[in-house]
């Protein structure tokens, strides 16, 4: 079942339109921390939880793929993101409405995976 949702996701990401391949790498960025900070704190026990977790998968996907257009090694992307997740986790723990809105955001621009 991970095997293939990879594989879907792997997919899409290839298929997106322009707006999302045209999105920053820091962006993106910012986007599998907080995708991946909220399915942490929510937990995938809920219908809401699962769709964090595939917004997640789905974002930290995309940043390895934008890393690699960017000229960035694997262990940089990887680096990024978890810095990314931490600085999340501290601001969606703390109730920062900046990053409430940005996770808003991120969400709206995940596809839908089923």
């Amino acid at each position: 079942m991970f095997a293939t949702a990879i594989l879907a996701l792997l997919s899409l990401t290839g298929a997106q339109s322009a707006p999302e391949q045209a999105l920053p790498y820091d962006e993106v960025v910012r986007c599998a921390g907080l995708t991946q900070a909220a399915s942490e704190l929510e937990g995938g026990e809920s219908g809401e939880g699962r769709a964090l977790y595939d917004a997640a998968l789905f974002w930290s996907l995309t940043a390895t793929q934008s890393a690699g257009a960017a000229g960035r090694t694997p262990a940089t992307a990887e680096a990024d993101q978890t810095r990314a997740r931490i600085r999340a986790v501290r601001e969606l723990s703390a109730d920062n409405a900046d990053a409430r809105a940005d996770l808003q955001r991120c969400r709206a621009r995940t596809p839908r995976l089923g």
